[in-house]
């Protein structure tokens, strides 16, 4: 795989995880850098490991994951964005306290709900003649970079933002997961 197609691969693949990065850095309670290397390592590597999962998969499973793949990630992605619109818009103003983005079970589930995508790009690349390896280290790599300056902006300019930040956030994933429906029908 050239290069440059497989940077623009892993910049997509990256661009979900970096909008939940940003708004999940606007109310961590941990010291930023600590929080961006959390959220870095937590969401680069589900990308680079549903990528490799996917491209296995697809030797046994193609078939059947093919058809409900995207169906999944649609509706994890437009439930989380519709949950954190609607707690955007219940909430007067940002609280910390009512968000609790620094736990494990929080970070799994937005890794797991902002990798799906991988997984169907890891099953369309066993059809093409990739090293896996790299492909998988590159995407996962990227989605670090750019997770951990993610929430290094959302923190540094998320309370001029306010709650715009969690409707634009949510909003995000709800059109990734649209996205993904769509070219998937």
């Amino acid at each position: 795989m050239e290069p440059v197609s497989l940077l623009m691969i892993a910049v997509g693949l990256s661009m979900d995880a970096f909008a939940v990065a940003c708004v999940n850095g606007l109310c961590t309670v941990q010291e930023k850098y600590n929080y961006a290397l959390k959220v870095g390592l937590y969401f680069g590597f589900f990308q680079g490991i549903m990528t490799l999962i996917g491209y296995l998969s697809a030797f046994y499973v193609k078939s059947y994951i093919a058809h409900i793949d995207h169906w999944f990630a649609f509706l994890l992605l437009v439930g989380i964005g519709i949950h954190m619109i609607w707690q955007a818009y219940h909430q007067k103003e940002i609280s910390c306290d009512v968000r609790n983005v620094d736990s494990h079970r929080a970070l799994l589930t937005f890794s797991l709900a902002t990798s799906i995508d991988a997984l169907a790009v890891g099953i369309s690349l066993a059809i093409l003649d990739v090293n896996i390896s790299i492909v998988s280290v590159v995407i996962a790599f990227t989605t670090f970079v750019l997770s951990f300056i993610g929430v290094v902006i959302g923190k540094r300019i998320g309370y001029r933002l306010g709650n715009k930040t969690e409707y634009f956030g949510g909003l995000v994933l709800i059109l990734i997961g649209i996205k993904i429906l769509v070219e998937h029908s």
